[in-house]
């Protein structure tokens, strides 16, 4: 059964990692996808090629979910491309680790921009949309490391717990319009973004603080966010799923 026959979906950030795995599981269940990317135009065109060949209807962007104008358009396109918005799924972001005394203001900047402005940007111009049909769910990646902080890494911290808060409020205000905003905080996926984590003694230390001792797979967090896509979740809204084989237990 496909869960998302004919429903248009907009997926930030999906030229790899976790958002690849995303575009790839809602057009395995039906739905047309349309996906931004920054800078990996290769992968990008290659995802685009793949999803059209599962039948669905693809296309990228080449969109920068931090600045509105970039939202704007891109949504504008979509609506007129494919009819309406019924799933968008926030999931661009970055990390520029470092320790707060050596973080500058530069680097906490593009973090925030990219991780948490770049939500209301886009759901600010999908709702529109949304609205109209009344019906929709918007989905934001978050991160365990939003819900229980982590050394070094204040500014992706502070970015992601936004994330909870804006999640929860816009959850609020557009429940009775049958639109729903939930959230997702994966631990620690193997991914591009966190490949340091899989050798030597750090993965050791991070694998033993997770009960099920392994790290998280990208279509494990594409399995829930179909979940939270479809009406498998139809009474679920304003909520956070951790995603993390245990480790916040």
């Amino acid at each position: 059964m496909k869960l998302l026959e004919n429903k248009v979906a907009i997926v930030t950030g999906a030229s790899r990692g976790i958002g690849e795995a995303v575009a790839l599981k809602l057009a395995e269940h039906g739905a047309h996808v349309a996906f931004s990317y920054l800078s990996s135009e290769e992968k990008a065109k290659a995802l685009e090629e793949k999803l059209k060949g599962m039948g669905a209807g693809a296309k990228a962007y080449k969109s920068n979910a931090a600045v509105f104008a970039d939202c704007e358009a891109m949504v504008n396109d979509v609506v007129k491309e494919f009819g309406n918005v019924d799933v968008c799924v926030n999931n661009a972001g970055i990390s520029k680790d470092n320790l707060l005394l050596r973080l500058t203001l530069e680097q906490w900047d593009d973090v925030i921009n990219t991780n948490l402005t770049s939500i209301f940007n886009m759901t600010k111009q999908v709702i529109k949309p949304m609205m109209k049909a009344k019906k929709g769910s918007i989905i934001n990646m978050s991160s365990i490391v939003g819900v229980s902080g982590n050394a070094g890494q204040a500014s992706y911290a502070a970015s992601k717990a936004g994330i909870l808060g804006f999640t929860m409020s816009v959850a609020k205000e557009l429940g009775s319009r049958n639109i729903r905003c939930n959230a997702i905080a994966p631990g620690f996926v193997e991914t591009d973004m966190t490949h340091y984590l899989k050798d030597g003694d750090g993965a050791k230390k991070f694998l033993e603080g997770i009960p099920l001792g392994r790290f998280g797979r990208a279509e494990e967090i594409a399995n829930t966010t179909l979940f939270l896509a479809s009406d498998l979740s139809s009474y679920l809204t304003g909520q956070v799923i951790t995603v993390d084989g245990g480790l916040n237990i």
